[in-house]
């Protein structure tokens, strides 16, 4: 990819995912550069054959032209809200920017580390809830806890007060 940078935002279409990606958006992405949104997806029992080959490898990569597509998107079982798609699509049009999605199942705590090597990226930007302290440990916290004292790569973690 030449000098083009690789930047994964980990998403679940929360409020909190929406700040990451325009934090990202706004701040690291430049022309050229490859927005990857990394999605992680509980473990279950899936009918689908296909998931059931990508549970240990993840997805294929998705490219934003199916991102927008609900019918592709209900096979991944993901459904992205109009405001993350509109944040993809305006950037991928200004910034010049190619935009995929790479979809795991499992603990988002060890599938985002491992989204790190396996796509690869450059560096991962993932928000958090700001719960409170006790609370932020405890129980939300303890994702991107784990994710910046686990991955391989920088890791920027966008705060939401929400």
């Amino acid at each position: 990819m030449g000098d083009c940078g690789r930047v994964g935002v980990a998403v679940d279409f929360s409020s909190c995912s929406r700040k990451a990606l325009k934090w990202a958006v706004d701040n690291l992405l430049r022309d050229g550069d490859h927005l990857i949104l990394v999605t992680v997806r509980p473990q279950g029992h899936y009918e689908s054959g296909e998931i059931q080959l990508w549970e240990t490898t993840g997805s294929p990569l998705i490219p934003v032209s199916e991102l927008t597509d609900p019918h592709i998107m209900k096979k991944y079982e993901v459904n992205p809200d109009p405001e993350t798609l509109d944040i993809i699509t305006t950037a991928a049009r200004q910034k010049q920017i190619t935009v995929i999605m790479k979809i795991f199942w499992g603990d988002p705590r060890e599938k985002l580390c491992e989204s790190i090597d396996k796509i690869p990226l450059d560096c991962l930007v993932i928000g958090n809830r700001g719960l409170g302290k006790i609370k932020s440990r405890a129980i939300m916290g303890s994702v991107s806890n784990y994710v910046v004292n686990n991955a391989t790569c920088p890791v920027t973690v966008v705060k939401s007060h929400d």
